[in-house]
């Protein structure tokens, strides 16, 4: 479900990508409508840096994404399946192994990309 980011959302958006600039995509003009997707696809260079990136958010940061994963608010569907693996070790370590589970059943039922 796409959404308008929020300014808490924005505030995560830049923690993991702080290079850039602004919300929006270059390529298509548009305002980006997830956090995770655009970090996984245009700013993380691999499966490492993408799991770098993450150590930059705090618990109530990681919550935050993964209550709006569990609402369906934040989309999972193009995030590189290797960044995926990378965040829900992350919600287990931090939060629990159920709450990953859970993250890890929303990104299996999300279906591929489209784009």
């Amino acid at each position: 479900m796409a959404r308008e980011l929020t300014e808490r959302d924005i505030e995560i958006f830049r923690k993991l990508a702080p290079e850039c600039g602004e919300t929006t995509c270059g390529g298509s003009g548009h305002a980006y409508q997830s956090i995770l997707p655009p970090v996984s696809n245009h700013f993380a260079e691999s499966a490492e840096d993408f799991e770098e990136r993450l150590a930059r958010l705090d618990a109530a940061d990681l919550q935050w994404l993964v209550d709006r994963i569990l609402d369906g608010t934040e989309s999972l569907g193009c995030v590189q399946e290797e960044d995926i693996e990378a965040f829900v070790k992350r919600v287990r370590s931090s939060i629990s192994s159920e709450t990953g589970e859970a993250v890890l059943a929303h990104y299996l039922a999300s279906g591929t990309c489209d784009a």
